[in-house]
Order: structure tokens, then sequence, then C-alpha cells
């Protein structure tokens, strides 16, 4: 059984397949004043919980699928005198690579055609704004099944803070954690931050 005693599927993957392809069929289907109120009170929250220039170096996102989109907050670090890194897919089963973003940076298209700096050695951020499809009570994220931020996280040093970002509709009950999936530190929706839990793994 999962940690909130809720019994765990009997498949698992075609359970968490369901649910993510039916959280992902909610997020594309949200009316877009809805979407727009959700990120504005996302962004507040993330401005009031890590403020710009806090973070030598951040891990972000390109946001695509209707992601919460932190780009105008990506640009803030940047003007605030932090850094800000994307991440790039290097191959199946492998962790993430992160490279320097600037507003003038050389894009490139990778995995699902999602943009990242074409070059530039790998460098290690401080904290991660990791998007999530699902999230639980207990801190962990559902994201989209290739296990990139997962391995990511477990490669990185253990005081790298994970902060995941998503909707409110996302929460779910459980997603009945495997040894493999990581706790995040805190979690950000409309409905506000979340923290609190020990980041065990």
């Amino acid at each position: 059984m999962s940690e909130d005693s809720t019994p765990e599927p009997a498949d698992l993957r075609a359970w968490r397949n369901s649910e993510r392809a039916r959280l992902l069929d909610i997020r594309r289907n949200m009316p877009a004043a809805e979407h727009r109120n959700a990120g504005e009170m996302i962004a507040r929250t993330l401005n009031a919980f890590l403020p710009p220039g806090t973070q030598e170096l951040l891990g972000c996102y390109w946001p695509f699928r209707r992601e919460f989109n932190c780009v105008p907050y990506m640009r803030e670090q940047v003007r605030a005198g932090g850094g800000v890194a994307l991440p790039v897919v290097r191959g199946r089963g492998q962790p993430l690579e992160f490279r320097h973003w600037t507003e003038e940076a050389v894009m490139e298209k990778g995995v699902w055609d999602i943009p990242h700096p074409a070059e530039g050695p790998p460098v290690i951020p401080t904290a991660l704004l990791i998007s999530l499809v699902g999230f639980d009570e207990a801190g962990f994220r559902l994201g989209y099944g290739a296990a990139y931020y997962d391995m990511t996280l477990a490669a990185l040093p253990s005081r790298t803070l994970a902060i995941g970002i998503g909707f409110e509709y996302s929460r779910l009950p459980s997603i009945h954690p495997q040894p493999h999936d990581r706790r995040m530190d805190a979690i950000i929706t409309e409905a506000g931050l979340r923290q609190g839990w020990a980041r065990e793994r």
C-alpha cells in the first residue's frame, strides 16, 4: 500500500497512464480565463516563496501543453542577478543535463519539440522548478512517465531544492509512490504552497 493506506491499483502502470491522460485532458480544456487566473496566483506564490535572485542558479522548464508559464519568472530571476538553466534530454534512462539560459541564448528543439539552449557546458542548479501532471499530499509528483526528473534528483546533490508547479485540479489522494519516485520539497498551485513533509527520498 502507499503511504496514505489507499490500496495500490493492481496494474499501477495502467492506472498512472489513465490518470495522466485524464489530468492532461483537464488541463487542455481549462477555459482561458481560468488558466490565466490560476497562473497569476501561482506566480504570486512562487515569487513570495522563492523571490527572484535568491537562488544562484535556478533550473526551470520551457512550458508546453499549457503548463504554468515560468518564462516571466525566469526573466525576473536573471534581472535580479541570478542564473537560469534549462533541461536537455540526453537519452532515455538518463538524468537531465542543464545548460545556462538567457533571453539571448540560441535555442533548439529537443524531445517533444521543447526548446533548450543549443550549446553550453552542463551546470548544476541549486533549485529546480518542476512541472507536474499530478501530485499528492505526501509531496510526490506524477510526471509524464519517462522519470527524467526522478533520475535527475537522484543524481543531484541532496541539498538541491525541488519545487513542483501545477494546478489544483491535479491533486490526487496518492500517486502510489514507488522506490524510484522522488518527493518534492514544496508544491505550488493556485491554491497556495504545500510543504512540511520530510523529503526522505
